[in-house]
């Protein structure tokens, strides 16, 4: 196992190394380039763009400009954030917090959540409760998240919720109420995001919970534990869904790089101070440095989620050996 950790590692070095090569010479095509924050001032004259892409080295080939951001990246150095006026790895490390917080709220909901219903489904397929997890599957799976996130402020943000004879408001925007910031005024704040980031992920875990769930329960090993006369709630969780997960592990791992652009939308619209919202700003305002530390983390992500997604596969099914 430690050998084939160690072999996936250095594989994915060229294709991070790779992306990172697209996604620099993407950057470098797009109008304006990288001086397009300052060609916005409209007192730049034509000296002056010369004289910034020359103290840039703008004015060198793009493999020369992308081996420079290389060796400076491999120092810790991802350059400077106009948008944010600080390094772009302080500017990350800033939001990164937020991030995680509302990222590892939305997981455990839409694990949680996403893997039970699953479950409840594929042991009681084709009944009332099968359809309507189904139907709330379909429905979470087809909702556009910025459309999602917008009435769920205007129907508990704007409207407030009605119920023994009080009107409860939940916060529409923001990490905290107040400069204090206390847990609980926090974990207000992230009921309507988390739910929002969690819609998605949460039906299409419990589709394919459903579908590996019912494939498992017709096959061989679970007929004869439960002719030896094995508990039904042993047979389900030691013997179904243990194998079950086997299948849905890797679209759980694949998915969570997703939440992170997910989550773009979702910060946006709630005025997260996390991520997503950094990107978007870095986005509007064409900050080059960060968009290409923000891309280049985002790989690394998606190569590093692949990787444990085999590392839990081989866990979870003791058939599976990796040398």
């Amino acid at each position: 196992m430690f050998m084939f950790v160690v072999r996936r590692v250095l594989q994915a070095i060229p294709l991070v190394l790779f992306i990172s090569m697209l996604i620099f010479a993407i950057l470098n095509k797009a109008p304006g380039g990288p001086l397009a924050p300052y060609l916005q001032n409209p007192h730049l004259t034509h000296a002056d763009v010369v004289r910034l892409e020359h103290n840039f080295g703008l004015d060198q080939p793009v493999p020369v400009q992308y081996l420079r951001w290389l060796g400076r990246v491999v120092q810790g150095d991802f350059g400077y954030s106009t948008s944010n006026s600080m390094p772009v790895g302080a500017a990350i490390l800033d939001r990164l917090p937020a991030t995680l917080e509302l990222m590892g709220c939305a997981f455990v909901v839409s694990l949680f959540f996403g893997i039970a219903a699953g479950v409840f489904a594929a042991i009681r397929p084709y009944t009332k409760w099968d359809y309507f997890i189904t139907t709330f599957a379909f429905f979470g799976q087809s909702m556009p998240v910025f459309w999602f996130a917008l009435m769920l402020q205007l129907a508990f943000a704007v409207h407030g919720l009605q119920g023994f004879g009080y009107q409860i408001r939940l916060p529409s925007a923001g990490r905290c109420s107040t400069d204090a910031c206390t847990l609980g005024d926090q974990a207000v704040h992230l009921i309507l995001p988390t739910i929002v980031l969690s819609l998605v992920n949460l039906a299409t875990w419990s589709r394919f919970t459903r579908a590996s769930m019912l494939e498992v329960l017709k096959t061989d090993y679970i007929r004869t534990a439960s002719a030896k006369g094995l508990s039904p709630f042993s047979i389900l969780i030691k013997h179904g869904l243990r194998n079950a997960l086997t299948s849905v592990v890797t679209i759980i791992a694949l998915s969570m790089p997703s939440m992170v652009g997910g989550a773009v939308v979702t910060e946006t619209i709630f005025a997260w101070p996390g991520m997503g919202r950094l990107f978007y700003t870095a986005l509007g305002q064409f900050d080059f440095a960060l968009l290409m530390g923000y891309l280049t983390l985002l790989a690394v992500l998606v190569v590093f989620f692949n990787i444990l997604a085999d590392v839990a596969y081989a866990i979870l099914d003791p058939r599976v050996r990796i040398s």
